[in-house]
């Protein structure tokens, strides 16, 4: 049998709440998440909480735990000591539904005002590549769980809800420099970032690098660049210069400049010795050109493809298919509702 534990749990819904004192007991290993649902087996079974994958992979188990926002079951009970009392709340900056679980469609109505996926018109299926170098910056952005950890602990909208309106909060800048950053993405997407999502706002804290689990580097990797180039677009003396030469209105329609194409290679003449496999590669260095990519029996390209500097492989969107894609089929497009 485990100890007795202090734990004061917020109950309550929209109207109001309170603290309630339990004590339940913890075993060794156990995380905040059994706690509650022990609770919920044994004290108080109408006890509210939002949980789903319990291995810090879904975001749906968000709480704040002695003030700080946190992944219920990635909380463990060993960080605390064993005479302090625990007290688990709602996350503060969303309203509250009932107990500890908040209404987060803040967070899902700014994902729709994000400008979408955009990829080149000009670049048919199968004709570009990339290489890992042009994606690994944007693929750290990708681990993200939305979780909005971030959100609440950011004092911009935590202390002040009026900012909501204005102020799409850490999470939709990661997003903005994910899609920014990718090759393949032809949308300007920096005068939305100025205008719409408030990057003004954010005074680069790391209150939100912090908090995630998944230790994206927001502020350092994603915000502040973003920052960066809001200002170049804004503030820039050239760019000032330009827009009072050439006006936008002033000329002649055209569509985004595609990406560079590749041009179909002749196929490789047989290599001779053992292919070096350099230790990394530097960006800012000219690499040499490619070969054509080794494709197995069953169609697939060997894992080992992704640490050469070689070309790719076929476009993983398939030959049948055309850009720009529809809408409907983009992946971070929400479903329209009714109301």
């Amino acid at each position: 049998m485990g100890a007795l534990r202090r734990f004061k749990v917020w109950r309550g819904d929209k109207t109001g709440g309170q603290l309630e004192d339990f004590k339940v007991e913890v075993n060794e290993g156990e995380v905040v998440l059994d706690i509650l649902h022990r609770l919920q087996a044994t004290q108080t079974p109408d006890l509210a909480v939002r949980w789903n994958c319990k291995a810090g992979k879904c975001g749906s188990c968000s709480m704040e735990v002695n003030g700080m926002p946190r992944l219920g079951c990635m909380t463990r009970m060993s960080t605390f000591a064993e005479d302090e009392t625990v007290t688990v709340a709602p996350l503060r900056t969303f309203p509250v539904i009932r107990d500890l679980v908040t209404d987060v469609s803040f967070n899902y109505e700014k994902a729709r005002e994000m400008p979408a996926f955009a990829p080149p018109s000009g670049v048919a299926p199968g004709a570009y590549r990339m290489q890992q170098i042009d994606v690994e910056r944007s693929q750290e952005f990708r681990k993200c769980i939305e979780c909005f950890l971030c959100q609440t602990t950011c004092h911009v909208v935590r202390d002040h809800d009026e900012n909501k309106n204005a102020f799409a909060g850490p999470r939709y800048f990661i997003r903005a420099a994910e899609l920014d950053m990718h090759p393949l993405d032809t949308a300007d997407r920096i005068p939305a970032i100025r205008n719409d999502f408030g990057s003004g706002y954010c005074n680069i804290t790391k209150c939100c690098t912090e908090v995630c689990p998944e230790h994206i580097k927001i502020t350092d990797n994603a915000i502040i660049p973003m920052k960066e180039r809001v200002v170049d677009n804004r503030y820039d003396p050239l760019v000032w210069l330009g827009r009072k030469i050439f006006r936008r209105d002033q000329l002649p329609a055209q569509g985004p400049a595609p990406h560079p194409v590749v041009a179909p290679r002749q196929p490789a003449p047989p290599r001779v010795g053992t292919h070096h496999i350099p230790l990394g590669v530097i960006w800012h260095k000219p690499q040499p050109d490619g070969l054509e990519a080794e494709v197995g029996p069953d169609g697939k390209m060997p894992l080992t493809e992704v640490t050469f500097d070689r070309a790719g492989a076929a476009s993983p969107f398939g030959d049948n298919v055309t850009f720009p894609l529809p809408p409907d089929s983009l992946n971070y497009q929400h479903p329209k509702t009714d109301d």
